[in-house]
């Protein structure tokens, strides 16, 4: 499975044989806009010599009825048995405005998508994941709801919502089997990063890592599959944060 973030697409993956805790097992991932999504479809099944393990959907997560096709697609593909959710996609004003010169229309956007986004996915996964084991939601917060970091306040509170959501729905869902957990990256090597920064402000943000670098894609995605694994099981209505350590 994979993780992305970004907005305006998803990607539905059979997990393949090479990861037996996840083997045969159905996920939805939001997120992955300028093609990330596809990509990821084309890599996936030519690596299995064509055999469809995966599709690719072109969504707007902040519309129920687009949510809903999302997962009557999966459902289409792989068979009814749907068992994860990763909640990955997210906006974020570039221009980085304080509160106070924050507009209607930029806060909207970021609700629309952040919060009104994983509450949709969220409530669809809650009525069609499977029950009785093997059921994962995992949402994406942020680390700057720690850091509180000026210019951020609007985004910051977005992925705060999502926070309180995910663990008071791991609570509802008592009795199904199916877990909800949070991963809260910090800065991360994407373009949600660099857009709008100067270098200098760039590097600013790196010093502030005890582990010296930048994070990586490939130093969340782990995080994600365990939560979304049998070996995840006992964890639940928790928010981790996965930020070498600036937080």
């Amino acid at each position: 499975m994979a993780a992305f973030n970004g907005g305006g697409a998803a990607a539905v993956v059979a997990d393949s044989c090479r990861r037996l805790p996840l083997k045969d097992r159905v996920a939805i991932v939001t997120g992955g806009a300028g093609g990330i999504g596809s990509a990821l479809v084309t890599a996936i099944n030519a690596a299995h010599g064509g055999d469809k393990r995966a599709v690719a959907v072109e969504v707007d997560v902040s519309k129920a009825d687009q949510v809903k096709a999302l997962f009557d697609a999966a459902a289409d593909a792989f068979g009814p048995e749907l068992h994860i959710l990763v909640t990955a996609a997210a906006v974020l004003d570039y221009d980085f405005p304080f509160i106070a010169e924050t507009s209607e229309e930029s806060f909207d956007r970021m609700f629309s998508t952040n919060a009104k986004g994983s509450f949709l996915c969220c409530r669809e996964a809650a009525n069609r994941l499977v029950q009785g084991g093997g059921g994962r939601i995992i949402t994406f917060s942020s680390s700057g709801v720690g850091s509180l970091r000026p210019g951020y306040g609007a985004y910051a509170a977005t992925k705060g919502a999502v926070e309180v959501m995910t663990k008071i729905l791991a609570r509802e869902l008592r009795g199904t089997g199916i877990t909800a957990n949070g991963v809260a990256p910090g800065p991360t090597a994407t373009p949600m990063f660099y857009n709008g920064k100067t270098e200098s402000e760039q590097a600013s943000c790196v010093a502030e890592i005890p582990l010296g670098r930048l994070g990586q894609p490939e130093d969340v995605a782990p995080l994600v599959g365990f939560l979304a694994s049998d070996a995840g099981e006992w964890v639940n209505a928790q928010i981790i944060r996965c930020n070498g350590g600036n937080i």
